[in-house]
């Protein structure tokens, strides 16, 4: 519950981020995944990557999921075995989670589908010039990335703003959810940092007001993922099929942003907060 924008803000915040107990439960369930692989493939090294890693990632933690990235030894390499690379994984996490309710393998990693939470394994290798190499099953090529440098590239852009950009990507995040995943989470990331770039977020109303206002335009590009490998494209529409779908849900949230504006500086607090609930949903605390 809120009693002024500010405080529903916070509140937002607060409600999406993971609880420690959840970080706790998380910390031990990752590694003990990694051990399982270890323990019947050659691993070279493994990692958290992801949302999870880049601090990006909005609660609850039983909607989302935690990747982790297995660095294989090159022997497992085949041209053409993108698929039989996701199947040796998916038979290594079996022989520990025999009795889980689904391990399955899709696209680019092995998901384990725990009561709790998600965790895609993403079996890689390392790639001669730097970074990696990651399987595609259902486009049967190998796809060139580097995770390490997209925490790197985010931890500085937040740093840039005071610590202030992460907690809003997870707001508009957030929206995103609430509009049923119209745009792929790594994509409204870099979408929302190349928007904030240079721009001083003086509040979390204005900051998403104007993301959600630059947006209208922004969404009809694509992205250079900052890792600059193969590519360099971040997909960015998932659940719209259209640019002019995807500009039609920035321009409803941007209609709704300066509604909500206008009815906290006539005063209409209560009916503020209500506006904004229609563009995050329920994470966003009702007045009171």
């Amino acid at each position: 519950m809120a009693t002024s924008v500010a405080s529903a803000f916070q509140g937002l915040k607060s409600n999406l981020e993971i609880t420690t107990l959840q970080q706790s439960t998380v910390a031990s369930r990752q590694q003990a995944v990694r051990d399982s692989v270890a323990r019947s493939l050659a691993v070279k090294d493994s990692f958290l990557t992801g949302s999870y890693r880049r601090h990006t990632m909005i609660g609850p933690l039983k909607s989302a999921d935690v990747d982790i990235f297995v660095v294989l030894d090159p022997k497992y390499y085949k041209a053409d075995g993108q698929a039989a690379l996701l199947d040796q994984v998916r038979s290594a996490l079996l022989v520990t989670y025999p009795t889980t309710p689904r391990i399955s393998r899709n696209g680019q990693a092995v998901t384990i589908s725990f009561t709790d939470f998600l965790v895609d394994v993403v079996p890689a290798f390392y790639r001669r010039d730097g970074g990696f190499l990651i399987p595609s099953s259902t486009e049967r090529r190998w796809i060139e990335t580097d995770p390490r440098t997209h925490v790197t590239f985010l931890s500085n852009a937040n740093a840039a703003h005071n610590g202030d950009l992460v907690p809003l990507i997870k707001m508009i995040k957030a929206w995103n959810r609430e509009i049923g995943g119209a745009f792929g989470s790594f994509y409204l990331e870099l979408l929302v940092e190349k928007v904030l770039r240079g721009v001083t977020i003086s509040s979390f109303p204005s900051g998403c007001r104007f993301v959600f206002d630059k947006g209208r335009e922004r969404i009809k590009f694509k992205i250079v993922d900052p890792a600059g490998l193969g590519s360099g494209q971040v997909l960015g529409l998932v659940g719209v099929k259209t640019v002019s779908e995807a500009v039609k849900r920035f321009d409803t949230a941007h209609s709704r942003a300066i509604d909500a504006e206008a009815l906290e500086q006539r005063g209409k607090v209560t009916d503020a907060i209500g506006a904004w609930r229609t563009v995050f949903g329920s994470s966003f605390p009702a007045y009171g």
